[in-house]
């Protein structure tokens, strides 16, 4: 085939299965929103099912849910009517998925979820069918033809099934109020989760790592001491209170010496940022790195709520520790 048959075949199938998600926005009504409220009052966690392909993009929403703030695992149909049934208690809630509706492996199952009063969403192609008549909610997830042109693959049916699991995943978690630390709760391990759980307080310098002068430390004293701590950077305190006054960075370096001065006995006070950005201990580390770049620096000094030095970091750490 030439390259441009691959291009067009391609371009058919990404438009037949755009297409069938497009089609589900004119079928999303109250019963979509009865399922969110079946999910949402779920005292136990959801199951889902599928057979085949169903199953493979049941795993793909129970695992979706799972992240979001519904717990829910994945139960294989043909496992659950050897011994699988167990792991359902009368608390939880079973969403099945089966394009044509009469999956055996799932049919099984149904008159035991009635028998347990187990409530069932089902996510079906045919809405006469033996698992949507027995479903709590049907949420019809037919398509008018799959992209495969011998139209036997699962690919736009399985595309659109996994759009609605999105969808339902998505409106819950907003009904939640499920926030941006949460989602890190669940995901501790990868970039995203140290991201938005990692804190100032977690990577600062701290003690006599802290590149810190007094106001009458003259610019050689100050550049020893920021030589010294290799941050680029130090805080002025004041030597009576302890408190924070400015700060002196390379930047400040250079604009110093277009006026030349001498660094024997020119004071640091005379060419500090006074009033200079500082942070908490607490904020997420994140947060220090929007404020570097809005505020176009490459260095802060955290500071308690008495504008007492806590610790200091730069760009460097933010690398290091995987934020940026």
């Amino acid at each position: 085939m030439t390259e441009h048959a691959f291009i067009e075949l391609g371009l058919a199938v990404l438009k037949t299965e755009s297409e069938a998600i497009a089609a589900l926005t004119q079928r999303l009504d109250q019963n979509f929103h009865r399922a969110c409220e079946l999910i949402l009052g779920c005292e136990g966690r959801i199951v889902v099912t599928g057979m085949g392909k169903s199953g493979h993009i049941g795993n793909k929403i129970a695992a979706t849910l799972a992240s979001t703030g519904t717990p829910a695992f994945f139960m294989h149909p043909a496992e659950a009517s050897h011994g699988d049934l167990g792991m359902i208690t009368s608390e939880d809630l079973l969403i099945a998925l089966s394009n044509s509706g009469e999956t055996s492996e799932v049919t099984l199952l149904l008159p035991l979820l009635k028998r347990l009063s187990i409530p069932l969403i089902a996510l079906t192609g045919k809405t006469q069918s033996t698992i949507a008549r027995a479903a709590d909610i049907n949420l019809d997830v037919s398509v008018s033809k799959e992209a495969c042109p011998l139209g036997l693959a699962p690919t736009s049916s399985t595309t659109a099934s996994l759009a609605m699991g999105d969808a339902l995943a998505v409106a819950v978690l907003q009904a939640r109020g499920f926030t941006e630390e949460d989602f890190a709760l669940s995901h501790p391990g990868g970039n995203l989760g140290r991201r938005l759980l990692l804190r100032v307080s977690d990577i600062m310098h701290t003690g006599e790592a802290i590149p810190l002068v007094n106001p009458e430390y003259s610019l050689k004293q100050t550049l020893m001491e920021m030589t010294n701590k290799s941050l680029g950077m130090a805080g002025v305190i004041d030597p009576e209170t302890s408190k924070l006054v400015g700060i002196y960075t390379d930047g400040d370096l250079r604009r110093t010496f277009e006026k030349m001065p001498n660094i024997e006995t020119a004071l640091v006070k005379d060419f500090m940022t006074a009033n200079c950005v500082t942070i908490d201990a607490d904020r997420i580390a994140t947060e220090a790195l929007n404020l570097m770049h809005d505020k176009k620096i490459n260095a802060l000094l955290v500071v308690d709520e008495n504008n007492l030095v806590q610790g200091a970091l730069n760009m460097h750490d933010l690398l290091r520790a995987g934020v940026v």
